[in-house]
């Protein structure tokens, strides 16, 4: 079985929008990233550190992402378990913890499952908390499909042997001092079942529905080229952006929320352009790769010193080592040629994509090519 699900938890805000996103999101990679690194090094520090408060014996994890940033938050995470499960402990003599949970929820979502961070289960409550590491936007737990899916799957394997009433979901999200806690009746959840996940589940299952740009999109992998969004972006160009100065006030305040969707929106494609023209070869009529601009930098700061202090010259540092232009400034073009041409690099810049028109001379982009030669 895959390890991530079509109609996962946590990319349900997505699918619930547009049904059809999650089919179409099959077709490309699904990549990682440095901060989903960070995420899942916080994730499993935040759990041996809630395992080891619970009495079990386990090896610490280490990660290229340990800091004291890393250890500070996760103890913010920490301490909002042990409050929590001090609550449960004491409305209830034997409550149920569990840490990094599989939860299924595939009896309302084809094939639907996730990982809940800490599920605590007790007579009357069950509180889902979900730990995010990103310090992008606040999350809010009110309503939230993720936190709903994990509360489906969590009632799936529990609430025949609690009587559970309400559930608490809670959104910790230390980077941004955002605890965001929000309860439901389970009756009124499994409403939400009927009247909404389901139908939308099934449809997205089967890559029904209309494609609807939104919010959610910067979380798709369709996004860099999905006609839909495309066409809203272009629609919303419709206005007059060149004579700012001839519309009124209102309509200028309904422009300037606009220009940054179509701005963001402009620059997924051009990222996806110049990874296909870096990666793949690919040529786009009426554009080239140049190189980018590039600075000069020092290639050894102590070789540097040593130089310049053996010439006899002292006032070289302001808070650190002066900067390449100060530095010729105060030396002088030639006295710094002699001095410190040979340690002094210029690194190539870094590929770009220009219209044809720009005057930079095209470089030819041997990524490709060079991998190649190494295979084989």
């Amino acid at each position: 079985m895959s390890a991530h699900a079509l109609l996962g938890a946590s990319s349900s805000y997505k699918w619930l929008h547009c049904t059809p996103s999650a089919r179409l999101e099959e077709q490309f990679e699904n990549t990682t990233s440095t901060f989903a690194e960070e995420g899942t090094a916080a994730h499993a520090l935040g759990e041996y550190k809630i395992r080891t408060f619970l009495g079990e014996s386990l090896e610490r994890p280490i990660s290229d992402y340990d800091s004291e940033e890393l250890e500070e938050y996760t103890d913010v995470y920490l301490t909002l378990a042990i409050e929590l499960i001090a609550k449960a402990r004491e409305a209830c003599t034997d409550p149920l913890i569990l840490v990094e949970q599989r939860l299924d929820y595939a009896c309302y979502v084809p094939e639907g499952f996730g990982t809940g961070d800490l599920i605590i289960v007790a007579d009357g409550t069950l509180d889902i908390v979900d730990l995010k590491y990103g310090r992008g936007v606040a999350v809010s737990a009110k309503d939230n499909p993720q936190m709903k899916l994990y509360a489906l799957g969590a009632l799936t394997l529990f609430d025949v042997l609690y009587d559970i009433e309400i559930v608490r979901m809670t959104i910790c999200q230390p980077r941004l001092e955002n605890i965001s806690s929000y309860e439901i009746k389970t009756s009124e959840l499994l409403e939400w079942v009927e009247t909404e996940l389901k139908p939308k589940a099934n449809m997205a299952y089967k890559g029904e529905g209309d494609f609807l740009p939104g919010e959610h999109c910067r979380f798709c992998r369709a996004k860099q080229t999905c006609r839909a969004r495309t066409e809203h972006f272009l629609e919303l160009a419709q206005y007059d952006f060149a004579l700012p100065a001839l519309l009124e006030d209102e309509e200028i305040i309904q422009i300037l929320p606009l220009a940054e969707k179509l701005a963001s929106w402009a620059n997924d494609i051009y990222v996806y352009a110049t990874d296909k023209a870096l990666n793949e070869n690919k040529e786009w009529l009426g554009y080239k790769l140049v190189e980018g601009r590039s600075n000069r930098k020092y290639k050894n700061e102590q070789e540097v010193i040593s130089k310049l202090l053996e010439a006899g010259y002292k006032d070289i540092y302001k808070q650190s080592l002066l900067g390449l232009s100060e530095m010729e400034k105060l030396l002088g073009k030639n006295v710094f040629n002699e001095l410190l041409g040979s340690l002094v690099e210029k690194p190539q810049g870094k590929l770009t994509l220009v219209p044809i028109s720009d005057k930079r001379q095209d470089v030819k982009n041997t990524v490709k090519d060079d991998f190649e030669e190494e295979t084989k």
